[in-house]
């Protein structure tokens, strides 16, 4: 939530936070970022995850993402990319709303089918 608060969303007002637990233990925070060429700009996701690779950390235990919306807010379809990227099956992605509302999924849920380097073969 802390993080929600120091988005910078001054063209949707859409601030939305993310905080991820890596597997140390350690916590990574993120929050939205916009600019003038809006929609170009950061997820809290990818802030938090950006976050964690800074830190020298490579794997996501959960991840918890948190925006004013009338449901518990779910990742972009980039940003599910991201966190599948980092985050092994049944990683728990927490999705919830300032009204405490909140909905878990493990990240395959949310992105079956996700594009690994597994695909790429012998591709660096």
């Amino acid at each position: 939530m802390r993080a929600r608060e120091n988005a910078h969303a001054p063209y949707s007002g859409f601030r939305v936070g993310a905080a991820i637990r890596s597997a140390s233990g350690s916590i990574h925070a993120g929050c939205n970022v916009e600019n003038a060429a809006y929609p170009e700009g950061t997820c809290a996701e990818a802030g938090a995850i950006a976050a964690m690779v800074a830190a020298g950390e490579r794997e996501i235990a959960e991840i918890l993402v948190i925006a004013d919306a009338p449901a518990p807010v779910t990742p972009c379809g980039g940003c599910r990319q991201k966190i599948a990227e980092f985050a092994p099956p049944g990683t728990p992605v927490i999705m919830r709303n300032m009204a405490g509302e909140e909905r878990v999924a493990p990240i395959e849920e949310l992105l079956p089918h996700a594009f690994a380097a597994a695909h790429m073969g012998g591709a660096r």
